[in-house]
């Protein structure tokens, strides 16, 4: 036990839970499902305080894609504080904001042919999330923005406007206008063409909507239930806007910074989104940030219309440049696809082996879902996951997907390990 978790023993309680419990809103969640005390971790291994080691495949649901405590990005935060760099600064020039703005421009969006100005906004998705529908609104002039059925866009209350969860709605308290919702992919069934459906519904006389400011999409509805669009849904929907002058918004808050297998989700599809949200993993190391990339022409924003105290956050900047060295990086790349096909291979074959159990297998790079009868039962694999030192969390619209997110960095026996644990789970509700 080393000493920064000796120190932290010593002074908790001898019911360590006591000081969550007594004193922490009831509305925590994720340490109900995981209830140790984490100390340390180190790229997918989390330690708690009594020196338990667990596998992470939850990664910050999605925020360390690059696994805890990256050295390579830690070293370069490390020099930037010892330097006395800035960390805070509003939305003023600093030296750590043009290193990330020309590194974004050089490694990601050059070689992509994407032009995109960067807002940087408040440091949650969310805010992202609101700037981009505030921006589409201000841009054409209407208000109405179509978002999907499972989609999930954040808590704040127009982000949760086209978000699709009941039970997250229903805690706004009020209404949460101005969203059309329109099935996803495969949501009436594989045999009906959601696309169809949509622009029927905006080109018939009588349908009722208005036409909208923007479409608002994930190309992976992760929280929805992992559920993936295909690059043809994608391209058609792009079409589909471009020819009612429509602004796509993609929300790559989850699925982006290469959890798809590419940097963004969307680029399987060819697509060029008007407008692409980006937080999570866009730091690197689990700092908050977050950014709306914007196509030139659409940068119609007075200074400060849209503004946040944290937008400035300098650390972020640092670590996020340092982390796009990967995107340079063949090694990573291909180990990249390695996992992503082991990962493939493995829930492929759970699939053939416990037919009854799994209903379905979604994903692609290193974000998957198995899909499961009922939420009690994906409650109990991901608890007995937890109990055999694996943190995997579950999804979906009724709670019944159990949803990988393994570092893109975790090496091929912390991956083993964690997928062996996982089948055991799956194992044991398979025999009941």
């Amino acid at each position: 036990m080393n000493n920064f978790i000796a120190e932290a023993v010593s002074l908790i309680s001898e019911d360590p839970a006591d000081t969550f419990f007594n004193h922490e809103s009831a509305v925590r969640s994720y340490c109900r499902k995981f209830p140790a005390i984490f100390a340390t971790a180190r790229n997918s291994i989390l330690t708690d305080i009594n020196g338990t080691s667990y596998i992470d495949f939850l990664s910050g649901a999605g925020s360390l894609n690059y696994g805890h405590n990256n050295p390579m990005i830690k070293e370069a935060l490390l020099d930037y504080l010892r330097s006395d760099g800035i960390t805070h600064s509003l939305d003023l020039h600093t030296s750590a904001k043009k290193t990330f703005i020309e590194a974004f421009n050089r490694v990601i969006l050059g070689p992509r042919a994407l032009n995109y100005r960067l807002q940087f906004t408040g440091p949650t998705g969310a805010n992202a999330i609101e700037a981009a529908m505030k921006l589409a609104r201000k841009v054409t002039g209407r208000t109405n923005i179509v978002a999907f059925s499972n989609a999930f866009h954040g808590m704040s209350l127009g982000a949760l406007a086209a978000s699709a969860r009941s039970a997250k709605r229903a805690a706004a308290g009020v209404s949460l206008p101005d969203i059309t919702r329109m099935p996803y992919e495969g949501f009436l069934g594989q045999q009906v063409d959601s696309l169809s459906v949509l622009e029927n519904m905006l080109t018939t006389p009588g349908s009722g909507i208005d036409l909208p400011a923007a479409f608002i999409v994930e190309s992976v509805q992760a929280e929805g239930g992992v559920n993936v669009a295909s690059p043809q849904w994608l391209r058609g929907l792009a079409q589909l806007a471009s020819r009612h002058g429509i602004l796509l918004i993609v929300d790559d808050i989850q699925a982006g910074c290469g959890r798809t297998g590419t940097f963004f989700s969307f680029e399987r599809a060819g697509i060029q989104p008007d407008l692409v949200c980006l937080a999570k993993s866009i730091s690197g190391y689990g700092l908050p940030m977050s950014l709306v990339l914007i196509r030139p022409e659409l940068d119609l924003w007075q200074p400060g219309e849209h503004n946040g105290t944290f937008r400035g956050n300098n650390l972020a900047f640092i670590a996020a440049a340092q982390a796009l060295r990967y995107w340079q990086d063949r090694d990573f790349m291909d180990a990249l696809g390695q996992r992503s096909k082991q990962i493939a291979d493995t829930l492929a074959h759970w699939q053939e082996t416990w037919p009854q159990l799994i209903k379905a297998v979604r994903g692609l790079g290193m974000i998957w879902g198995i899909e499961l009868p009922d939420a009690p039962t994906t409650q109990q694999v991901s608890a007995q996951a937890y109990a055999g030192g694996l943190i995997v969390e579950t999804c979906g619209a009724q709670d019944n997907v159990i949803k990988l997110l393994p570092p893109l960095t975790i090496d091929p026996q912390s991956l083993d390990r964690g997928l062996a644990q996982l089948g055991r789970a799956l194992s044991s509700a398979a025999k009941k």
